[in-house]
């Protein structure tokens, strides 16, 4: 990202980050650090270890549960604001999905014991996870029941 206020702009687009002032993302925002992949890689695997998560700056990604990483039916697209890569940080479980790189694509990535670190120091973020967290839940809850009546 090219300026402190970009990011800021960025993470108050994120449902995990969205109930944090602007002086609390002042230090959320050097806990991050870039990434960036080229289309057809893969950012993980499903059953990776989960060391990171992710907020999409530029690009693509999607998501596949298919046990084979190199399948690519995709059970959601991210991009721009979007955050991926959470679950298994918050949960200590291996990867459920694999994130296959759709376009060109940069990223944020925050680590696993900075996020712990910053839960604790920001009550509010861990009300912005499980808000975020309720939200895909309920998401998927309707597919199904979509699904299901069709």
């Amino acid at each position: 990202m090219s300026s402190i206020l970009e990011t800021i702009m960025l993470l108050k687009k994120v449902s995990y980050f969205e109930l944090l002032r602007t002086d609390q993302l002042r230090h959320v925002i050097p806990l991050l650090e870039p990434a960036g992949w080229l289309a057809g890689e893969r950012v993980f695997d499903i059953g990776d270890v989960s060391e990171e998560m992710y907020v999409i700056v530029k690009g693509r990604i999607g998501i596949s549960i298919d046990a084979d990483p190199t399948r690519r039916e995709f059970v959601a697209e991210f991009k721009y604001g979007d955050c991926f890569g959470e679950m298994g940080i918050l949960d200590d479980q291996p990867r459920s999905a694999t994130a296959h790189v759709l376009e060109d694509s940069e990223a944020l990535v925050l680590a696993k014991e900075k996020l712990h670190g910053l839960l604790l120091s920001y009550p509010e973020l861990g009300i912005g996870v499980l808000r975020a967290m309720s939200r895909r839940l309920r998401a998927v809850s309707n597919q199904l029941a979509q699904a299901r009546s069709t």
